[in-house]
This record gives C-alpha cells, sequence and structure tokens, in this order.
C-alpha cells in the first residue's frame, strides 16, 4: 500500500475515531486499516495513536503528524478535483449532513432524486441537530438554517424556511384563541429547545411592530416531532417551521394562531468546507438544490 493511502486512512481514523470507520469508508476491513497505521507508527518509530476500549486519540506526535498528513490529503484531493470538474457527470461519495426534521422530512426525497439523476453518485446521509465540524467530520456538502458564522465556509444561499405558530381546534375551544401576542404568556407554550431563546417568541404585529413575548408551558422538547405531535394533542401552541406543520395545516388538526402576524424565517444555506476548488459532486448537487426552496416549497410533494 502507496504512503499516500495510508496517509489518508490515518486522517480518517483520527477524525473519526474509528478504526472500523475508516475501514467502512475505504471499503475494506479494520484488521487492514490497523495494520496500516501500525506500519506507520513502525515506519516512523513513534505511537501516533492511543487505542482503550472507548476508541482512539491522537498522541502528542500523532497530533502534529495529522495536521501535515491533513494539509497532504486535501492538496491531492484538490488536485483530483481539478481533472475530476473537467467531467460532466459527478461521482464518488457524497456525505450530506443535516439536521434530524428538516433532513427525514425534506433532505431525504432531495437526495433520492439527486440520486436517480446522478447514478454515479453515492450518498452518506447523517442527521445530528447539533453543530458539525465539516472538515472533522468528514462531511463533503451541509444544509443548515440560519446566519452563517463561519465566513471559511464555501456556501449557496438556497431560500428560506418560514415558522408558522399552531394550535389544535380542540385546544382553541377549551381556551380560546390569542387575539394578540400580548395573550400568548396566558397560554400553554410547547417549546422548541434547539434554538436561541426558545422561551422568548419574537414576532411582528399586524403593524410590523416587533414584539417579544415571553412564554411558558408543561413541555419543552429539542425534538420537532415532540413539537408537532404535543400540539396535534391538544396540549399547548406551538411555533415551529411551516415544513413540520404544513401537512397537519392540511389536515385541519392545527390552525394557524396569530395569522395577521409575521414570524421568523431562516435562511437555508448549502455549505461546504472551502470555497475553493469545490469537488464536482458537491457542485452538481448545490446546484440541484438551487430553485428547489421558491415560494411555497414546504407544500411541495
Amino acid at each position: 500500500m502507496d504512503r499516500l493511502q495510508a496517509m489518508e486512512m490515518f486522517v480518517r481514523v483520527a477524525e473519526s475515531g474509528s478504526f472500523s470507520q475508516a475501514a467502512r469508508e475505504f471499503r475494506t476491513t479494520q484488521p487492514t486499516v490497523t495494520k496500516q497505521v501500525a506500519a506507520t507508527e513502525r515506519r516512523l518509530g513513534v505511537r501516533l495513536l492511543n487505542r482503550n476500549t472507548r476508541g482512539v486519540s491522537l498522541t502528542e506526535a500523532g497530533a502534529r503528524y495529522y495536521e501535515k498528513c491533513k494539509a497532504i490529503v486535501r492538496e491531492v484531493q484538490a488536485a483530483d478535483d481539478i481533472a475530476r470538474q473537467a467531467r460532466s457527470e459527478a461521482q464518488g461519495l457524497l456525505r450530506i449532513g443535516t439536521s434530524v426534521a428538516f433532513g427525514r422530512r425534506v433532505v431525504v426525497p432531495l437526495a433520492l432524486a439527486f440520486m436517480r439523476a446522478h447514478p454515479q453518485v453515492q450518498v452518506d446521509l447523517s442527521f445530528d441537530d447539533r453543530y458539525v465540524d465539516l472538515v472533522a467530520q468528514g462531511i463533503d456538502v451541509a444544509i443548515r438554517m440560519g446566519k452563517l458564522a463561519d465566513s471559511t465556509l464555501g456556501a449557496r444561499y438556497l431560500g428560506s424556511n418560514p415558522w408558522v405558530m399552531a394550535a389544535s381546534p380542540d385546544y382553541l375551544q377549551a381556551h380560546g384563541a390569542p387575539a394578540a401576542a400580548a395573550d400568548l404568556p396566558a397560554h400553554q407554550a410547547l417549546i422548541y429547545s434547539s434554538v436561541v431563546g426558545d422561551d422568548v417568541w419574537r414576532l411582528h404585529g399586524p403593524g410590523g411592530e416587533a414584539l417579544t413575548v415571553p412564554v411558558a408551558g408543561r413541555l419543552r422538547s429539542n425534538n420537532l416531532s415532540a413539537v408537532l405531535a404535543a400540539a396535534r394533542e391538544g396540549l399547548g401552541i406551538a411555533l415551529m417551521p411551516r415544513y413540520v406543520a404544513e401537512e397537519s395545516l392540511a389536515q385541519g388538526r392545527l390552525v394557524p394562531v396569530l395569522a395577521d402576524h409575521r414570524l421568523q424565517e431562516q435562511e437555508i444555506h448549502a455549505v461546504f468546507p472551502s470555497p475553493r476548488l469545490v469537488p464536482a459532486k458537491v457542485a452538481a448537487f448545490t446546484a440541484f438544490l438551487q430553485g428547489r426552496f421558491g415560494e411555497g416549497w414546504w407544500r411541495a410533494g
């Protein structure tokens, strides 16, 4: 096995913390990867990884070696990508990262449609509501909501993600519908706890005035499906992305609350590790996504 491939294997073991994960990505066996890293350590005469029952971690020497190897692997991949960009058809393994609810409801059907259009592409789709380091996790492209904080990433604006305030007809019949934002503190709020300021709802009134309303309720969850289920069961008023609530709204199981108020909208971006030398598979997927988040996209399908 050549030294470059040995470096690539070592980099993926270091980033994933797993010989098994690296073996799957290289389509080989765990013992093969383990032997290759051990051979590299013997050649260098230094231990690069600490191994225990919880996984692997870099030694001090391993951390320095990893940074150099990572830079070398990136440059080689960039050189390969220059050649691949001349090809008209995307190919290879595309690692996509997205949040759980948006991924399951929106990204999965789009990824499957992309695979049908690009038969030479394989997809590894990861769901995580936490912020993910694209480089450390080996993600080629992630779909993210909100303002982008990391200016070193490459990014493409895809559209906006509107939110809606809704409750079940049973809840509103039992407790009355709020006539104004000032009425919300008297109601049971179903709080989605994965957003900043989750117990403070921000909206604009009919006249465009900015309103900040503290809310409270019996249910808090970092899972949108749980918030949706509670709203459908009549346990309170929920503030959630429109794509989560759309089916229930269409069925009449939920109805909009304070429909004359304007709620937040999040920007949707495709982000990738670097704006330079974007791999053909990433460019193709990003181009495929653009234009699919226009007006009323949450009603599609």
